[in-house]
């Protein structure tokens, strides 16, 4: 079959591997469509922290099944998203339901191979039917669901004032959900085609340009109270420290992103707002269900989010151009 790998930062590799055999408790699944995310533009420019080379990427698939066990109510031919997150269900972390921060978590992509390949055999347990969607929507599910976790680990509410900072798939994300909780929602990113995305296609209340007089114009926006809850989807260390600057007194500032290093902030902005600061990971089922829901009753500008195409044999030499800020990517569906 064929797969590609990232042998190193920047060296993609195409090659032919073995077919993996099923192991009892296993689905076989004939993978279909892969969304291409940040993470695994992370992987090829050598910036993911929890990641060793050789890796073959991809978490976000849709595929068909092609073997499972017979009493695990999946037959073949099946259309199936799966769940990336391989959770060991034990751990302290698991036995409170959140699997999406399991203590021996395996992400697909990024701990242990994933689907940039033609075959992928995965525990039962994680592989789900795709009702009522089709596999391009069922590749997405999984980003959408971390936008959805995001919202929900926030407790976003009707009326409330929210800012995304990033508008890539993860901060759309973000604001999806949030508008669909009845939040009023502002995007604030460098890139005006992103905004543009953001306003016309999700349907954000405003967008503010990243530069000079920004922060008054966020101010404006709120009559200088600022947010009620602060999503930073942008993995960079400067904006995450920045967005302090933008919650109300009593806001929640939630850390989408992820970043090498060590994130600072003024204890005393924060303490006199008693702001409450959370990270978010991954999603869970609940989260993947809340996103499937959304999709099959079409609150979800699917078709305007997947901007570009790839074959799985042109990954190797087309996937460098997805990080051009020319190319206008929103979200690139690899087809296998």
């Amino acid at each position: 079959m064929l797969t590609v790998i990232c042998e190193s930062p920047g060296h993609l590799q195409a090659l032919e591997r073995p077919r993996p055999e099923r192991a009892p408790g296993e689905v076989l699944l004939r993978v279909k469509r892969v969304g291409v995310c940040g993470t695994d533009l992370h992987i090829f420019t050598g910036n993911q922290p929890y990641l060793a080379y050789p890796r073959v990427m991809g978490h976000e698939l849709s595929g068909l099944v092609e073997e499972a066990d017979a009493q695990s109510g999946l037959s073949p031919g099946d259309a199936v998203h799966v769940m990336p997150y391989l959770s060991c269900g034990h751990c302290v972390a698991c036995r409170q339901g959140k699997t999406n921060c399991c203590v021996r978590i395996q992400v697909l992509g990024v701990h242990r191979d994933g689907a940039f390949t033609e075959f992928l055999s995965v525990p039962q347990a994680f592989v789900h039917r795709a009702e009522g969607v089709s596999l391009d929507q069922a590749a997405m599910v999984e980003f959408l669901a971390i936008g959805a976790h995001a919202v929900r680990r926030a407790s976003v509410g009707t009326g409330e004032r929210v800012l995304v900072v990033g508008a890539g798939p993860i901060g759309l994300a973000a604001m999806i959900f949030s508008r669909l909780r009845g939040a009023v929602v502002t995007a604030i990113d460098g890139r005006q085609d992103r905004l543009d995305f953001a306003l016309h296609e999700v349907g954000v209340a405003a967008t503010v340009r990243l530069g000079e007089g920004d922060e008054a114009e966020l101010a404006r926006l709120t009559d200088g109270e600022f947010f009620d809850v602060v999503f930073d989807a942008t993995g960079n260390l400067a904006a995450m420290e920045r967005g302090f600057r933008f919650i109300a007194h009593g806001g929640r500032y939630v850390l989408v992103s992820i970043v090498q290093g060590e994130v600072k902030f003024s204890d005393p902005e924060f303490h006199k707002r008693e702001a409450t600061l959370l990270s978010s990971r991954n999603a869970t089922t609940e989260d993947f269900r809340t996103v499937m829901d959304a999709l099959r009753a079409g609150q979800v500008p699917d078709r305007a989010l997947a901007t570009h195409r790839l074959t799985l044999a042109e990954v190797p030499t087309g996937f460098s151009r997805l990080l051009d800020p020319a190319e206008g990517v929103i979200k690139a569906i690899v087809e296998c």
